[in-house]
C-alpha cells in the first residue's frame, strides 16, 4: 500500500475561481498523485489549469470546514505556480502536473514538486485533530458507507475529542457532527 497524507489542496480554473478542497495525495517516488473522485471541481481544476498546491495544515477546522460548507478560507500567491496556498498552511508544496492515468472513477494526476516552503512550526501531535481528519473522511463518504458503520467510527473518534481536544477541534467535530446528523435524518 503507498503512503497517503492528507492536506489541502488548493486548485483554480480557467475562470480565475480558486478551490479548496481536503484530499490524501499518494505518495509516488518523487511525485505526489491526485486522485480526484469524478465529477469534481479539483478534477475539472486541474485539467483546464494543471497545477496545484498541497497545503499542510494542522488546522482541522479547514477539513471539516470543507466538508460542511465553509470554504472561504483565506489564500495567498504562491512562489512558482499560478495557484494560490492556504494562508493557514504550515507548509506547502506546490505541484505541476506531468501526466494523467484516466479512470472512470478517479482518474491519477502524477504531480512533480516544483517547490517546497515553510512557512510556521509545527505545534505537535494531537489526538482530537487525528480523530477530526478521520471524520472529516467519513462524512466524505456519507454516501457510501451504511449509517452503523459511520456511528460506531464516530464513537470511537469521540474518545480522543473528549479527551485531547482544544476549542478548534471542538468547534470542527461539532461541525462535522452537524452534517452526519444531518444526513442520517433522511433514514
Amino acid at each position: 500500500m503507498p503512503m497517503i497524507r492528507e492536506c489541502i489542496v488548493t486548485t483554480i480554473g480557467a475562470g480565475g475561481v480558486v478551490h479548496i478542497a481536503p484530499l490524501g495525495l499518494i505518495a509516488a517516488e518523487d511525485h505526489w498523485i491526485i486522485a480526484p473522485f469524478r465529477p469534481s471541481t479539483t478534477l475539472e481544476n486541474l485539467r483546464q489549469v494543471p497545477y496545484a498546491i498541497a497545503n499542510w495544515t494542522d488546522d482541522v477546522r479547514i477539513f471539516a470546514g470543507c466538508l460542511t460548507g465553509r470554504r472561504d478560507w483565506p489564500t495567498c500567491p504562491a512562489n512558482d505556480v499560478p495557484v494560490p496556498r492556504l494562508e493557514a498552511a504550515l507548509a506547502h508544496a506546490e505541484l505541476a502536473v506531468v501526466d494523467v492515468a484516466e479512470d472512470s472513477q478517479r482518474p491519477r494526476f502524477r504531480c512533480r514538486v516544483v517547490s517546497e516552503h515553510n512557512h510556521r512550526l509545527f505545534g505537535g501531535l494531537n489526538r482530537a485533530k487525528a480523530a477530526v481528519v478521520e471524520a472529516a473522511i467519513l462524512t466524505s463518504r456519507l454516501h457510501m458507507l451504511p449509517r452503523s458503520k459511520i456511528m460506531s467510527e464516530v464513537d470511537y473518534l469521540k474518545i480522543a475529542i473528549d479527551k485531547t481536544a482544544g476549542p478548534e477541534e471542538r468547534q470542527a467535530w461539532d461541525w462535522l457532527m452537524e452534517r452526519i446528523a444531518a444526513h442520517h435524518g433522511s433514514d
